[in-house]
């Protein structure tokens, strides 16, 4: 009896405690526009469509694609482990745009060692969202502004560019979310040094 006690007791404490930690993670701090939040929010969601093509095609082999991809290794790891790790490395990216509307970019956070608790300097949250910005702007604009050619030209078999029909548009549309990460993080990088820098009054 008294050990379910002491589970039930425990449980809403750590309930409390995720829920502490969400909004650690998630809410915003005074002064950000509304605006802001909601595109800083965004950033993830636009780059989680591809992700999951990717775990559906080469992980768990759905028939998005007509020609199944060969099984091979990328940087020691079997291509159905790689693409897991890639798209959570890309989540995990796309998610640091939250910071710039949170707490924990204004504020190291506990579980950052020497610094916890520190202020964080503008200068090393806007340099790298600007850098990441402009470079996922360039690249995906590229991308797609080649999509047009690429699809004129025969593509070897297994390139998603050699789909036709639902197949090539839900690979698109996976995809084509990638346009907005590098603008929305620009405008949020914007906002957050205005913020910082006092410019927003």
């Amino acid at each position: 009896m008294s050990t379910s006690v002491a589970v039930r007791s425990k449980v809403p404490h750590l309930s409390s405690r995720l829920r502490a930690a969400w909004r650690a993670a998630h809410d915003p701090v005074p002064g950000v526009p509304t605006w802001a939040r909601i595109a800083a929010y965004a950033v993830p969601f636009t780059v989680l469509p591809s992700g999951l093509w990717r775990i559906s095609v080469v992980t768990l082999h759905l028939p998005i694609v007509s020609t199944t991809p060969r099984a091979g290794h990328t940087l020691g790891m079997p291509d159905e482990v790689y693409v897991v790790v890639l798209s959570a490395v890309s989540e995990v990216l796309a998610f640091t745009a939250v910071g710039l509307v949170a707490r924990w970019g204004e504020v190291f956070p506990w579980w950052v060692p020497v610094l916890r608790g520190r202020r964080v300097p503008t200068a090393a949250a806007v340099l790298p969202a600007a850098l990441g910005a402009t470079v996922l702007t360039a690249l995906w604009t590229k991308v797609f502004a080649g999509l047009p050619a690429s699809l004129r030209e025969p593509a070897p078999p297994g390139d998603p560019i050699a789909e036709h029909g639902w197949r090539l548009v839900v690979f698109v549309g996976s995809y084509a979310p990638l346009l907005l990460w590098g603008p929305l993080l620009a405008a949020v990088t914007y906002a957050y040094w205005r913020r910082r820098t006092g410019r927003s009054s």
